[in-house]
């Protein structure tokens, strides 16, 4: 009898540690795991990493693995957390938040998986490459759809000689000398902030600090710094036109890159310590979210005329240029606004081997209305950051959308962009 129960405990045993062996794993685990990968990748690309404010030893340890893992082993690495994480998102069954934390790491791990491939050479086409990064792609029109915008402009900026050449010479009149910038830039991010904690609390220590760079394809930086701090660079290769005080103070800053990466640790990374969100791969869905609602952003901090009233009012001044035509520039900056998605189009066909890049580069011009110094700059860009462009228009659209499904009060539209930057949101999450 005494042999029978033993048997019988042992099969219960068995039976129990099968069961653990095959229980889902903890999110925690495979959290920071992709933490370590993800660093891990970083070591081989510069740039890969957009953040990070976690624990130092991940760091050290990613240098160690990143030394003697080549690109085929993170592969295989990135594939098993990617199954894992698959796994956890099935497994959590009715618990809403998990479902969400684990989409999230599969979302992330797609487009490490997908990045993983492009640095090993693998040509993807623009579309996947921006679905594998980013989890969606952009709707690429002909250009001709764009011809009507132009003719459009033609009307705001009358003359002879090529549009774009009419349109450099119009806006270059708004152009913020080189000393006075600081005083403008100051004033820009000061009313961005002031305008955002009306609406977002932050914590009492955020702060950031601002930089005149040069050298750069990009326009402005955030370089998120952890504990509530930012580094916001500016690129002064190419001369700053009043309206981008405010733009990239939003963009950049309030409530765009430092409120979003500040509201993500606060709640994610302190609040709910997934680590996860200590690190931010610039080549992942998240990047869509960031660079959409940063756009967006500036329309929800400055509603109708009033960024063209505080332009005018405190920035014009500032920078010591006449506000006789502020209301004609802003008519024109809404008009090449509806030429965003062109670029689209531009990147796409040149990245797909479509067109060469000096084709691109008058495409740029004519349908972006640039001069040759900023078609050259963005087709840099385009060059370096790839299908990340879709991030800047697209993103933007779907922010909007969503946000403003929230209703026309400002408080609710305040309210839902919050949200968006508090939680694991993916480009899926928004409402279409």
């Amino acid at each position: 009898m005494f042999r029978a129960f033993l048997a019988s405990a042992l099969v219960i045993v068995a039976a129990a540690a099968c069961q653990k062996s095959q229980a889902p794993e903890d999110l925690d685990s495979i959290g920071r795991d992709f933490v370590l990968l993800s660093l891990t990748i970083g070591e081989k690309e510069p740039g890969y990493i957009d953040a990070y404010y976690g624990p130092s030893e991940l760091q050290a340890k990613a240098k160690e693995d990143a030394a003697k893992s080549s690109l085929e082993a993170l592969t295989q690495r990135t594939d098993a957390l990617l199954a894992r994480a698959k796994s956890a998102e099935s497994a959590a069954g009715a618990d809403t938040l998990a479902v969400r934390r684990a989409k999230s790491l599969v979302s992330q791990l797609t487009a490490a998986s997908t990045r993983l491939k492009m640095l090993r050479g693998e040509k993807l086409s623009f579309a996947d490459e921006a679905q594998g990064l980013f989890g969606t792609h952009p709707d690429i029109r002909p250009l001709s759809t764009y011809d009507p915008v132009l003719a459009r402009i033609e009307k705001l900026v009358p003359g002879t000689g090529p549009l774009a050449d009419r349109v450099e010479r119009f806006a270059n009149r708004f152009t913020i000398p080189k000393d006075k910038l600081k005083p403008v830039f100051d004033a820009a991010i000061a009313e961005c902030r002031r305008r955002t904690l009306q609406h977002i609390k932050l914590p009492q220590n955020e702060r950031f600090d601002l930089a005149f760079v040069t050298g750069k394809s990009w326009g402005g930086y955030n370089y998120y710094q952890g504990d509530a701090h930012s580094r916001i660079e500016v690129n002064t290769d190419l001369p700053i036109r009043i309206d981008r005080a405010l733009d990239l103070g939003c963009h950049e800053g309030y409530p765009g890159h430092h409120v979003y990466n500040t509201l993500l640790e606060q709640n994610l990374v302190r609040g709910r310590n997934w680590i996860e969100f200590s690190v931010y791969p610039l080549y992942s869905p998240q990047s869509l979210i960031a660079e959409g609602t940063a756009n967006y952003g500036i329309d929800l901090a400055f509603p109708g005329a009033e960024k063209l009233a505080y332009e005018t009012r405190v920035l014009y001044p500032l920078a010591g240029l006449s506000a006789a035509d502020a209301e004609k520039y802003l008519a024109l900056r809404k008009a090449t606004k509806d030429l965003a998605g062109a670029r689209f189009t531009i990147v796409e066909q040149f990245l797909d081997g479509k067109i060469s890049e000096d084709e691109a580069v008058r495409l740029t011009q004519k349908y972006e209305l640039q001069s040759p110094e900023r078609a050259r700059k963005s087709m840099d860009f385009a060059k370096q950051y790839r299908s990340y462009v879709i991030n800047y228009g697209l993103g933007e659209d779907m922010a909007r959308v969503d946000v403003e499904a929230a209703g026309p009060a400002p408080e609710a539209r305040w309210a839902r962009l919050k949200q968006i930057l508090s939680e694991p949101t993916l480009p899926s999450d928004l409402k279409s």
